[in-house]
């Protein structure tokens, strides 16, 4: 079940439902059961974890990392927890970042710097985890820190694009 939160107001307002319909595979001529639901389940929903990958590229900008989130609706998505994805995505990630971006959708409960025994501690990787996979924005702007350029944030995808004259 999600619970959508609009930043605005701080406050839950509901949750999204999933529905089955019926796909037919190209590999057989039986049919299976998809699940699908409204944008707040689909993958293309922007995480921190895409989040964290993100940078300003207009034309003259040096320093466009790390993007600013500014958001106006958050959603909270159950996601299988897996330790070892959690493990193998902890040194990809510039901590710090992660940090200032989680707070900025209201986790304030991540540490400074990662902890030595992170992949033994199972109550930090799933507040990693929390953050970095089940918190989702799907309404907002992302900001250059250096040109104060902002990037929208639609339906969970931000656009990145840049007009012809930022190229």
């Amino acid at each position: 079940m999600a619970c959508v939160t609009d930043a605005r107001e701080g406050e839950p307002r509901g949750g999204a439902r999933a529905f089955a319909r019926v796909v037919p595979s190209p590999f057989t001529s039986r049919r299976r059961p998809r699940a699908w639901s409204s944008s707040s389940d689909d993958a293309s929903a922007m995480r921190l974890l895409a989040h964290n990958m993100l940078a300003c590229n207009v034309k003259g900008v040096v320093n466009g990392f790390p993007l600013t989130i500014e958001p106006r609706r958050i959603e909270c998505v159950e996601v299988p927890f897996n330790a070892a994805f959690l493990i193998h995505m902890l040194p990809k990630m510039e901590w710090r970042a992660f940090v200032d971006a989680a707070k900025a959708i209201g986790i304030d409960d991540l540490p400074q710097d990662i902890p030595d025994d992170a992949k033994d501690d199972e109550e930090f990787l799933k507040k990693f985890h929390h953050a970095l996979l089940e918190k989702r924005v799907e309404e907002g702007e992302l900001v250059c820190p250096e040109s104060g350029r902002r990037f929208p944030i639609s339906n969970g995808i931000p656009n990145m694009l840049l007009n012809e004259d930022e190229v």
